[in-house]
């Protein structure tokens, strides 16, 4: 009983302030403290300059040639394409082509990068395996959410030529600020860079801005009239993104040996909420970015009640 008081206690602490976050930006919306035009320049610099910045932040600093784990990082790169196959499927419920990309993104992309660290490094004082975890999925994440997000783009709805769309489709994914971030952070941490104080320092800044800004961005945007019509949809993303995942992947995880550390970041990447930077990406790739919003705010809520659950059932079976 204490195990599972400190472990809801932890899962609350996590996650209940990322949805009070998101209820101050309706807030000060409601308040006209933020316009219409003053939350798009928030989401573009986000995406532009904050969450590259953290993830370049997180990549550089691991030291990826001690802790490295190829059957780690692998099992964590095909369950996350796993996952987003089994999203695919789901997408083709919706009739409405232009909805798919945000039900395909908000279905299968995690918190791994935020939330990720600070669970195991609670748990064990240490994220190594975040890192790695991070490694072989948070790369594969933006790539599928930048392609499909181009593919199922309301703009590129009425276009002809597969050939333009393909162009514009990878260019999206070379140009990706997001993409740009972990491919230096990436190449930083394989060539042993050492970081100035100086630059160190700065990034952390503008790092620890991503996620709160992220988060009163999205509350400032959502508008419940325009939920009405996709909480049944929200709910079956939550159900894929918190239970089946979990229920499909962690069996395979433990019956290949994976333990302790390395099963906490595999259940942060299959089970945690849908990540506050999937809403940014949808609308500056011209999404209306509604399901994705009702999405991160279901999946936020209901998360600190299913991984207290997952954590609890794994500690039990003493695989953690």
């Amino acid at each position: 009983m204490e195990v599972l008081t400190q472990n809801l206690a932890f899962s609350l602490n996590a996650t209940i302030p990322v949805f009070l976050m998101m209820l101050f930006g309706g807030w000060i919306r409601k308040v006209n403290l933020l316009d219409d035009h003053s939350i798009g320049k928030i989401n573009q610099f986000v995406f532009k300059a904050l969450l590259p910045a953290l993830l370049f932040k997180d990549l550089s600093a691991a030291d990826f040639r001690v802790v490295w784990d190829t059957r780690f990082v692998l099992f964590c790169f095909f369950a996350t394409a796993a996952s987003i196959g089994i999203a695919f499927l789901f997408s083709l419920l919706r009739k409405n082509r232009t909805e798919r990309g945000e039900i395909i993104q908000a279905s299968y992309r995690s918190s791994a990068a935020i939330l990720g660290i600070a669970f195991i490094n609670n748990i064990y004082g240490e994220a190594t395996m975040a890192a790695l975890m991070i490694v072989g999925t948070v790369p594969l994440y933006n790539i599928i959410a930048v392609t499909v997000l181009s593919l199922t783009g309301p703009q590129d709805a009425q276009k002809k030529g597969g050939r333009q769309l393909l162009y514009r489709t990878v260019k999206d994914v070379i140009t990706n600020p997001i993409i740009l971030g972990i491919a230096a952070g990436l190449l930083w941490s394989v060539l042993e860079i050492p970081q100035p104080v100086i630059l160190s320092k700065s990034v952390s800044y503008l790092a620890g801005m991503a996620t709160p800004l992220s988060l009163i961005a999205l509350g400032a945007s959502f508008r419940f009239q325009d939920a009405k019509g996709n909480i049944r949809l929200a709910f079956g993303i939550a159900g894929i993104k918190l239970v089946l995942f979990c229920l499909l992947f962690l069996p395979v995880a433990i019956w290949l040996g994976f333990r302790s550390e390395k099963l906490i970041a595999i259940l942060i990447m299959l089970g945690s909420a849908t990540t506050s930077s999937c809403f940014v990406m949808a609308k500056n790739l011209g999404h209306k970015g509604i399901i994705t919003a009702v999405s991160v705010m279901l999946t936020t809520l209901l998360s600190a009640f299913t991984l207290t659950a997952w954590l609890f059932i794994l500690r039990t079976l003493d695989y953690i």
